[in-house]
């Protein structure tokens, strides 16, 4: 019986010291407390010591990241409320972790315990900061189809810093990213935001409409200064070629005269004979009017001033050596 009992002795002691060792996972972080105060945080993975159970007992966190969205599926949707007090309903996502350091952890333990509450304090916290931000924007910078009005990327930014910034300070979390999933409208501003879409698509169309016919009169008033630039040149051509066709018809014309005034003077009158006369033209004139002068006396022929050909001191074919004089 006493080597049973000494044997019951050693086994307990024996198990009392396996509690005094304990694995740290690659996924985890632990914290050593002394009869439920922290006394220790442990970051790195690998085998650990710590004094036997119940001295001292150890408590496990997931070092993972993790998400959580808002509202939660058990919950309703948030409707928030923007500065021109128009209701929108919004969705968000978050993910978390416990910050990687002893002071962050310390404070996870002091103020949340376990992830559970940690999501639920983390989701207020969302929902706060975002009614905040929305509570101070125009819904117009929340639903446009104009990139440069458009503030979500800007908004969604200033939510996540204040959120990162508020979780670390009070609970010992690290925000590492914050998005919006959805972004709808209560029945009651659905019509409205079809409006607004259809007036900001009328406005750009009134815009794309007034830049076209802008730079339509611009193509018409450079067409218009190019017309009057070919033609001023083409007329300044003609002028040209009208000057020098002239100034031909006149050389020949002189010509023409100082070979033979009178035949000049003859084809002057007949030109002016054609331009007169017509089958109704009633003219009266007396005998001796110069203007009938050449319907009278045709002028002479003028001798040809060509020289005479030598064809006839060519021998007749018919003639033989013996005619020849």
């Amino acid at each position: 019986m006493k080597k049973l009992s000494r044997w019951i002795v050693v086994l307990l002691l024996l198990w009392w010291c396996a509690t005094a060792a304990f694995v740290v996972d690659e996924t985890e972080y632990v914290v050593v407390t002394q009869f439920g105060r922290p006394v220790r945080t442990i970051l790195e993975a690998g085998l650990q010591i710590k004094r036997p159970w119940p001295l001292e007992s150890v408590l496990r966190y997931d070092s993972r990241m993790q998400v959580f969205e808002t509202p939660a599926p058990t919950r309703p949707s948030d409707e928030f409320l923007t500065r021109d007090k128009k209701n929108v309903v919004v969705g968000t996502y978050t993910v978390w972790r416990i910050g990687r350091d002893e002071a962050s952890l310390t404070r996870f333990l002091e103020t949340m315990r376990d992830a559970e509450l940690a999501e639920t304090r983390l989701a207020d916290l969302v929902v706060s900061e975002l009614g905040a931000t929305l509570g101070a924007t125009d819904f117009a910078a929340l639903a446009t189809t104009d990139a440069g009005a458009w503030k979500w990327p800007e908004l969604v930014g200033r939510i996540a810093h204040r959120c990162h910034q508020r979780a670390s300070a009070d609970y010992g979390i690290d925000i590492v990213d914050f998005q919006i999933t959805r972004f709808i409208f209560p029945n009651q501003n659905r019509n409205a935001v079809f409006d607004r879409m259809r007036a900001e698509r009328e406005r750009i169309a009134t815009r794309y409409r007034s830049e076209g016919e802008e730079e339509a009169a611009k193509i018409r008033s450079a067409a218009r200064t190019r017309q009057t630039e070919i033609l001023s040149q083409a007329e300044e051509e003609a002028r040209r070629v009208r000057g020098t066709a002239d100034a031909e018809a006149t050389r020949i014309y002189g010509e023409a005269y100082s070979r033979d005034p009178e035949f000049y003077d003859f084809l002057r009158t007949l030109e002016s004979y054609g331009k007169t006369f017509n089958p109704d033209t009633v003219l009266i004139l007396s005998a001796d009017s110069p203007y009938l002068r050449w319907l009278k006396e045709p002028p002479a022929p003028v001798p040809s001033s060509r020289p005479a050909t030598r064809s006839a001191e060519k021998p007749s074919p018919l003639m033989t050596n013996g005619d020849a004089p």
